[in-house]
C-alpha cells in the first residue's frame, strides 16, 4: 500500500467511517458530483433524526483544492488522511473514506492553506465565525454549508491560513491554557464530560457568553451560556497571543 498524493476536486467531499456508512438518502452527498444542498434538504425532509443519524457515519468534510493522501483503496472508495486537519487519531492527518471520484492527482508536496481575505487575528476570526450566525448544525460539517462545534472553530481559522486541530479535544490539547475568568472575546470555551473528555467549543465573545454550534437539529448561535452549559465548562483556550 503507497500513499498517494491527491486534491479534492468537487465543492465539497464528506468523509465517512466506512464505504458502507452511507444511508440510502445519502447517496446526494456520495455522487461523483456531489450536490450537498440536495442532500441536506433531503436530510431535513426526513425530520431532525435524519442529521442525527450521521453520528458514528461521517467525520469531516473536505473543500476543492484540500490535499489528501490515499491509503487505500477499495472498490471506487479510498481511504486518506487529509494534513489540513490535525487529528489525534494519524499524525498525517485527518482519517477517513471518500469517493474516488471525488479527487484528482496532485503534484508535489501538500500546499499550504491559502487565507481566504480573513485577518490572522482573534477577534477578526471571531468576526468571521459570526457570518455563519442562523446556520443549521451539521455533525461533521466544515463548510458554509453546515458546521459542527469544532468545524466552525477550524473552517473559520483556515479562512485566516491557520491550520488547528479539527475535533474539539484536540483543539484543546492544542491550545494555549488561559485561566477561566482571564477570557478575552475570541478565545475558546472548552466544555468536558466528568473524565475530562473535552466534547464541545465555542468562541467566547464575552464574559459567559459564545458563539457555537449546538447539537444537532439547532443553529449557529451567540449566546449566554446556559446553566447546563455552564455545568460542564472545562477550561478557555487561545490559539493567537
Amino acid at each position: 500500500m503507497t500513499a498517494e498524493g491527491c486534491l479534492v476536486s468537487v465543492e465539497v467531499s464528506t468523509m465517512w467511517t466506512s464505504p458502507q456508512a452511507p444511508r440510502e438518502m445519502d447517496a446526494p452527498a456520495v455522487a461523483d458530483q456531489p450536490d450537498v444542498k440536495a442532500w441536506l434538504d433531503a436530510l431535513d425532509a426526513e425530520g431532525a433524526d435524519a442529521r442525527k443519524g450521521l453520528h458514528g457515519r461521517t467525520l469531516t468534510q473536505l473543500v476543492t483544492g484540500e490535499p489528501v493522501d490515499i491509503v487505500e483503496e477499495s472498490a471506487g472508495w479510498v481511504r486518506v488522511v487529509a494534513p489540513w486537519q490535525p487529528a489525534a487519531a494519524d499524525s498525517r492527518g485527518y482519517p477517513g473514506w471518500v469517493p474516488s471520484s471525488h479527487l484528482s492527482p496532485r503534484a508535489g508536496d501538500s500546499p499550504p492553506p491559502p487565507s481566504d481575505g480573513v485577518e490572522a487575528e482573534r477577534l477578526a476570526i471571531c468576526r468571521a465565525a459570526h457570518l455563519h450566525l442562523g446556520l443549521p448544525y451539521l455533525w461533521g460539517g466544515t463548510s458554509p454549508y453546515g458546521l459542527d462545534c469544532s468545524g466552525l472553530v477550524h473552517h473559520t481559522y483556515r479562512r485566516a491560513g491557520i491550520v488547528v486541530p479539527r475535533d474539539a479535544h484536540d483543539q484543546y490539547q492544542a491550545a494555549t491554557p488561559v485561566p477561566l475568568g482571564d477570557e478575552q472575546p475570541g478565545d475558546l470555551y472548552f466544555f468536558a464530560k466528568p473524565d475530562g473528555w473535552v466534547f464541545h467549543v465555542g468562541f467566547v465573545t464575552g464574559t459567559r457568553t459564545m458563539l457555537h454550534a449546538p447539537e444537532s437539529g439547532r443553529f449557529i448561535e451567540d449566546a449566554a451560556l446556559a446553566p447546563g452549559r455552564l455545568e460542564t465548562l472545562f477550561a478557555v483556550g487561545r490559539f493567537l497571543a
